[in-house]
């Protein structure tokens, strides 16, 4: 698709006037008058977020411990350990697994605020997810903003429990929020320590640095480039010299199916073809019907946020913001590509939790703007997220 340069540098007094967002928001407003469906006020997004934080603590509570909870959900012991390795600056047989930007920011808050490593783990997920939240109502609106919160368990869990999605997408996301003001330096600083966080999060730094080159802002894209090649040497450097592979979280994703060592049957690449994967995982490690249902209903709804990327309001919107159309657009390719069986699909919802702010916002004009929509949520939402953390066996139990 051709973008005219007006497009893909607006002048700010037509950014200020009306963005694509607020223009889309005005509409959406205008269709209904009722009091339940008036635009959504950020106090008001958070007091559905804080419903949602409350239930899925006191859910998890009633239904177990909660200490036990946290240590033992998705990755958090493999998190705690890098932390703890981290504080002591002994990496000695450490089994490094993942990228390490989310124990760093673990152990700093651990060391700065004199708290236990698990407590930073989830203070650092919980600040994350509130400002990503604010994040996305900023850029998007807070309907996209509610919706995105509210209604997917893998970032409820994630969210409360601990997990590197909260942190990786506020740095994302704030790094967008710089590059529409201009500042271009703190732009490419997000989101390099975003890529340290999750590795897919690079596709933030290649979007900013296209519409960079796009622009002819050379010095801007060196800039840019020279603050994520620095990052990813002081990234590289412990692991060159403590554990000898400076791409050690990366070979750890290229080489092997982590996590599923002890899991019998296929496992398949990181990458293949196209819902590969998702299709032959399924076939090979059948799960109770509950959790298809969950998992392709999120495929579905993915799905159809791709359709919606091609109404006219969305492409208003991507036309004015390309970073962020280039960031989504790059996403969604790997995401879908995704070839290790044991977790293409079972893992899709987490795994989407990236682009699921782009895809609502693009669903937005066929979503209901109802506050009684977004209490069920704030109340069912975690009340099943909080039971699915705790009692639904998956494939991650296997390990």
């Amino acid at each position: 698709m051709a973008y005219s340069k007006e497009l893909l540098d607006p002048p700010p007094e037509i950014i200020q006037r009306e963005t694509p967002v607020r223009a889309a928001l005005r509409r959406h407003e205008s269709v209904s008058s009722k009091p339940c469906n008036r635009e959504l006020s950020e106090p008001e997004l958070f007091v559905f977020i804080a419903v949602s934080a409350i239930l899925f603590v006191a859910a998890g509570n009633a239904l177990g411990n909660w200490h036990s909870l946290v240590s033992n959900y998705g990755d958090n012991s493999a998190y705690v350990e890098v932390a703890k390795a981290i504080q002591s600056w002994d990496f000695k047989n450490l089994p490094v697994q993942h990228f390490m930007g989310y124990p760093y920011l673990i152990a700093a808050t651990s060391f700065i605020l004199h708290v236990p490593i698990s407590f930073a783990l989830c203070l650092v997920a919980w600040t994350a997810s509130l400002a990503t939240v604010f994040l996305v109502a900023r850029l998007l609106g807070t309907w996209t903003a509610a919706y995105f919160a509210l209604s997917n368990f893998a970032w409820l869990q994630r969210s409360f429990l601990g997990g590197s999605e909260p942190l990786a997408l506020a740095l994302g996301l704030g790094a967008f929020w710089f590059f529409r003001r201009g500042s271009i330096v703190r732009a490419g600083l997000l989101a390099s320590l975003a890529v340290t966080v999750r590795p897919l999060m690079v596709f933030a730094l290649a979007g900013i640095g296209c519409v960079l080159l796009y622009r002819k802002q050379f010095r801007a894209f060196a800039a840019t480039f020279a603050t994520g090649l620095g990052i990813g040497v002081l990234y590289m450097l412990p692991l060159a010299y403590y554990l000898g592979d400076p791409l050690l979280t990366v070979h750890t994703y290229t080489t092997r199916d982590y996590g599923a060592a002890n899991i019998r049957g296929p496992h398949g690449h990181l990458f293949g073809w196209p819902f590969h994967g998702i299709v032959a995982g399924t076939m090979a490690y059948p799960s109770p019907w509950t959790n298809l249902l969950l998992s392709f209903s999120w495929i579905l709804l993915v799905l159809l946020g791709i359709g919606a990327m091609f109404s006219r309001n969305f492409r208003r919107y991507f036309k004015a913001y390309p970073a962020e159309g280039i960031f989504c657009s790059l996403y969604l390719v790997p995401l879908f590509c995704y070839d290790y069986l044991v977790w293409a699909r079972g893992s899709f919802m987490r795994f989407s939790i990236p682009v699921l702010p782009f895809l609502f916002y693009a669903l937005l004009e066929w979503l209901p703007k109802n506050r009684r929509i977004l209490w069920l949520l704030s109340i069912v939402s975690p009340i099943l997220a909080a039971c699915s953390a705790i009692g639904v066996r998956n494939l991650q139990s296997l390990h």
